[in-house]
């Protein structure tokens, strides 16, 4: 998969995480766990999603 599409397809699966994230947030039986995890996994995300822009950069 090209670097682009890659990181497009990170991008996409952040805002999931982040709409799953404020469902559950906004729930009224919050599972914490769950919110832990989907905090983690945007985490994750964010911080693969940077390494990947950053290897774009330094290419072009």
């Amino acid at each position: 998969m090209p670097l682009t599409a890659r990181i497009e397809s990170l991008r996409k699966r952040h805002t999931e995480i982040e709409q799953q994230l404020h469902a559950e947030e906004s729930s009224p039986a919050q599972d914490e766990v769950k919110i832990s995890k989907l905090k983690r996994d945007k985490l994750n995300l964010k911080d693969e999603i940077a390494k990947l822009t950053e290897e774009q950069d330094k290419a072009a």
